[in-house]
């Protein structure tokens, strides 16, 4: 067995791993929530999608400027030692490979089912069988990584060329056909109709579900020990595939105004725009590309936690280091700890269907009570919580190198990071604990998500091996 994996990835597959991974199925179903959360204002939603652009291309270019100066495992946590120190690093990492990669690479492997029988025409996306399927697609993608990581990185690079495809023809298509037969004109008319439901609280909550769409970017730092020239490549990845994703996503957006009139959108989500723009065999096919598009984003996840115990083990840190560091001389990947990332993602799949999926047939209340939350959107406020100090360490180490680059830059990261943290608590918190409120109930997502995350990262604590003097 070899201990260090080899350099298989280049700048393309780099790219299409940040576009690959983050373009997927949050901008389709997600796209549905956006237009609800605004009630439909198409500008103000068009407003969230900008904002949460600009979080993460601000965050990707900090990132891409770290990764011009430190490589050595796995991306995220060598920028986070390097910054802030080799036990902040660990707590990140168990931060990742505990909860951030696995919860949603769940969350999608899910999704990626749920698009498939609906493709197929069945429309039970809570049942046992589409949890089936779900745990089916979990197992393939865990095979095709473990088994043959070269052609995970292929599939890689065909699934972001094929995801691409129904998003670039509705923003054309759409746009067009919207102009002609006024449903764009018509949706841009909008801004004045929304009716307020607390302070900000619509664009708050529009930007958080587009934050489950943009997630993601920054798991492709998680193959930096596996990039050729990954110092150089990896920066443009992170900042070209970012702007990317960005432009995609806002004119999709737009052209999705024009297939069909907002209040059917917001009713029956981006299928039926498809439906109407595309007929029903056009439509059947462009749906088949989304649950290609949905598979391209698990794959790339996977990628993720697959690797994410290795980064920890080959800095010596974590539970069974020697059975978590080993590396496969035939596959070159650190199976142990891929096993490991698919139990995880497992748990978390299981997790997610009984907190938001199933029901008790008797009082309609989740498994897992007061403990329910949304596993694929909360996890943001504990990772850009976690971003906070390393740009401000960087901004502290590296000031006298360059003004825009060093300290304007991180600053912005961090009030970008600040904002996305305070819209998923007033989303997912403050809001829902006042609708419970006038039921008379009591919901706060928000603290029962912080006490599983505090109780998880103080297991991983317990693993932490101090340095000896």
């Amino acid at each position: 067995m070899g201990t260090e994996l080899k350099k298989k990835y280049g700048l393309v597959t780099a790219i299409c791993m940040v576009v690959g991974i983050v373009i997927g199925s949050g901008v389709f179903f997600k796209a549905q929530d956006v237009l609800n959360y605004t009630q439909g204002n198409m500008p103000l939603g068009i407003l969230a999608w900008v904002i949460g652009g600009i979080v993460i291309v601000v965050c990707s270019y900090n990132f891409s400027t770290l990764a011009n100066k430190y490589e050595k495992v796995n991306g995220l946590v060598d920028y986070a030692e390097a910054t802030m120190g080799k036990k902040y690093a660990y707590m990140l990492g168990w931060f990742a490979t505990t909860i951030y990669y696995p919860g949603m690479t769940s969350v999608l492997a899910w999704v990626s089912a749920r698009y498939t029988l609906v493709l197929f025409g069945n429309n039970d996306i809570t049942g046992g069988l589409c949890l089936a399927l779900a745990c089916f697609y979990l197992c393939l993608s865990y095979a095709i990584n473990t088994l043959s990581p070269k052609l995970a990185g292929k599939f890689q690079v065909g699934a972001t060329a094929v995801k691409l495809v129904p998003l670039v023809l509705m923003a054309i298509v759409g746009t067009i056909v919207g102009i002609s037969n006024g449903n764009t004109s018509a949706a841009f008319e909008t801004w004045h109709k929304v009716e307020e439901t607390g302070i900000g609280s619509p664009l708050f909550a529009a930007v958080v579900a587009t934050a489950f769409a943009y997630e993601g970017w920054i798991i492709a730092t998680s193959i930096n020990a596996e990039l050729k020239n990954s110092k150089k490549n990896l920066p443009i990845a992170l900042v070209v595939g970012s702007i990317i994703i960005v432009a995609v996503y806002i004119f999709y957006y737009i052209g999705l105004a024009g297939a069909a009139e907002i209040p059917v959108l917001m009713q029956d989500g981006a299928t039926k725009g498809f439906l109407n723009i595309f007929g029903n065999v056009g439509g059947a096919a462009l749906n088949a590309m989304i649950v290609v598009s949905c598979l391209g984003t698990l794959n790339g996840l996977m990628v993720a936690s697959t690797r994410s115990l290795y980064s920890l083990s080959a800095r010596d840190q974590g539970p069974a280091i020697k059975i978590f560091k080993e590396v496969s001389e035939h596959t070159n990947m650190p199976t142990n700890a891929s096993v490991f990332g698919l139990l995880v993602c497992g748990a978390w799949l299981f997790y997610f269907y009984g907190a938001n999926l199933w029901g008790n047939p008797e009082t309609g209340k989740p498994l897992f009570g007061m403990f329910s939350f949304d596993s694929s959107e909360l996890p943001i406020i504990t990772i850009y919580a976690f971003y906070i100090p390393i740009f401000f360490m960087h901004m502290i180490k590296s000031r006298k190198e360059g003004f825009i680059k060093n300290v304007l830059m991180p600053i912005i990261g961090i009030v970008a990071s600040l904002f996305m943290i305070f819209a998923a608590v007033y989303a997912h918190g403050i809001t829902k604990y006042q609708a419970a409120q006038a039921a008379g109930e009591f919901s706060f997502p928000v603290l029962f998500y912080l006490i599983v995350f505090v109780v998880i990262m103080i297991i991983g604590a317990c693993f932490y091996k101090k340095e000896k003097k």
